[in-house]
């Protein structure tokens, strides 16, 4: 299939000066020494190419240079060193406001940017109500764009966009201010032009939309070529990826139980095991806790909290509010989670033994245990859910 974008050993670096008089300096040198700034590198020598008639996204953390390659794709910005190569219309949605005179009404930038696209004022006007209906921003198409607001001015430059019939279409996270009906309509536009050949290419934060609409993926980490590929695959990197990450910044390491400090406790957390390190979505999770008691005849109850990689809490489970009264000292009690509805990702357990009013604890144990779980796809590969978990559901129709 025909190649229509081909990037290689794309490279851009810009000079940080610490004053504006360092720059200065350097452009009356003689020499060409770095003395007055620093090197940074935005992108470093990065390849890929993007087939006719693909949608690919394009992933990666703030900074790491997405909109840098796009922008050097579209024209915007010169590179370094590297080659783009590209065959085709391209028509780019990159940030608002780019490309569109802020004291024109909606219909002249309408004809502004088609003209700069390429188009000659007859085909801009003969596509006009195709533009004019689709951002369907009523009378506001008659004011200055300085008057819209940013959910009006995505909708009307999406509209130019898709309207003058591009080759290859490019989105930079622009449809996140949108209203969720406008998303829709633009996605739905979108796979209407792939279907007629045309390229896409895609930046956005969202996993999903990267994994259900797009065909490949890139993943740009720092400057550099991270990862390319299958979409699912990639993301499922890309989302381990941050949670280590965030794991790193929020979430400390598993803590051992110090039982010196235990002497006083009527009711003493021993340890806290599971039957597995593992789990797919759909499997049993078994949750043992060990418990040593100092004292005879009393009432208790045991709460069990799973908290995600972010150390935010996902849900949590108690016997008291089960109705659920322990009288008898029981050495050992399981909490069994059947066909579990987690979805990816790494959970951490904290395990707590307290008064029959859950008014205070006998003991406590933060992050004593920890579980991986394993999402799993339907039939046609895609995940059956998205999210922390899947609830049970059935659905009902005739």
């Amino acid at each position: 299939m025909e190649t229509v974008i081909k990037v290689e050993k794309l490279t851009k670096t810009y000079k940080l000066y610490d004053k504006n008089t360092d720059r200065l300096k350097e452009a009356l040198s003689l020499t060409k020494k770095k003395q007055y700034y620093k090197e940074f590198h935005a992108l470093k020598e990065i390849s890929f190419s993007v087939r006719k008639g693909e949608t690919v996204g394009i992933l990666g953390t703030n900074g790491s240079g997405k909109s840098t390659i796009l922008k050097i794709i579209t024209g915007v910005l010169n590179s370094t060193a590297g080659n783009v190569e590209v065959r085709g219309r391209i028509s780019a949605l990159l940030e608002l406001g780019a490309g569109f005179n802020m004291e024109y009404t909606g219909i002249e930038n309408i004809y502004l940017n088609g003209m700069m696209m390429g188009l000659t004022r007859e085909e801009v006007k003969h596509r006009l109500q195709d533009i004019i209906d689709f951002a369907d921003i009523g009378d506001f198409v008659y004011q200055p764009v300085k008057t819209y607001s940013s959910g009006m001015f995505a909708r009307l430059a999406f509209a130019v966009s898709i309207n003058v019939e591009p080759d290859i279409l490019i989105v930079d996270e622009a449809l996140s201010v949108g209203d969720m009906y406008f998303q829709e309509k633009c996605f739905e536009k979108m796979k209407q032009m792939v279907n007629k050949g045309a390229t896409i290419l895609f930046v956005s934060h969202s996993l999903p939309a990267i994994r259900n609409f797009c065909d490949r993926a890139i993943w740009i980490e720092k400057g550099k070529l991270k990862l390319q590929g299958k979409a699912e695959d990639v993301c499922e990197s890309y989302k381990k990826y941050l949670e280590d990450f965030n794991k790193k910044i929020e979430v400390t390491e598993l803590r051992a139980i110090d039982h010196t400090i235990k002497a006083k406790n009527k009711i003493c957390i021993m340890g806290v095991s599971l039957n597995k390190e593992l789990y797919y979505t759909d499997e049993d999770i078994e949750i043992c806790i060990d418990l040593k008691f100092m004292t005879e005849q009393i009432k208790y109850g045991i709460g069990i909290i799973i908290r995600d990689s972010k150390g935010d809490i996902v849900t949590l489970f108690n016997t008291i509010r089960d109705d659920i009264l322990l009288e008898k000292n029981i050495g050992q009690i399981k909490l069994v989670i059947p066909k579990n509805d987690f979805l990816s990702g790494t959970y951490y357990i904290s395990a707590s033994v307290c008064d029959d009013m859950i008014m205070y604890p006998y003991d406590t144990e933060e992050y004593i245990a920890k579980f991986e779980i394993n999402s799993v796809n339907n039939k046609i590969g895609i995940p059956i859910s998205e999210g922390q978990f899947r609830a049970k559901h059935k659905w009902i129709y005739r």
